[in-house]
């Protein structure tokens, strides 16, 4: 048995669960919030049979888009201004970041 842990952006919460309900998986989402942007996050926690592994990455993968995000990025000017300043900057966000960990014990009370 593995735990999945995917770690996606809010944006494809609604279909990542919903694909995961379509295939009978279960999946307990937890609220996140991430490192760098400090945007909200969704982690899914799977537990999964060795053999279902590659349908949960496959299901993962699809439902995980990639795109470009425009965002206000703070400049720190060490300086003792009034102002606060910020600029745009682009970044690439979504996908899904995936950790497959072996289980070992399983218990449902």
């Amino acid at each position: 048995m593995k735990l999945v842990i995917a770690i996606v952006q809010d944006q494809d919460e609604a279909v990542l669960g919903n694909a995961f309900r379509e295939a009978n998986i279960s999946a307990t989402k937890l609220s996140s919030t991430g490192g760098f942007l400090k945007h909200g996050n969704t982690t899914f926690l799977v537990g999964v049979e060795d053999d279902n592994v590659d349908n949960v990455l496959d299901i993962i993968r699809d439902c995980s888009e990639q795109r470009d995000q425009v965002v206000a990025y703070p400049a720190n000017l060490d300086m003792n201004l009034d102002v606060a300043t910020s600029f745009p900057m682009k970044v690439e966000v979504g996908g899904a970041i995936v950790f497959v960990l072996p289980i070992d014990s399983f218990y449902r009370f």
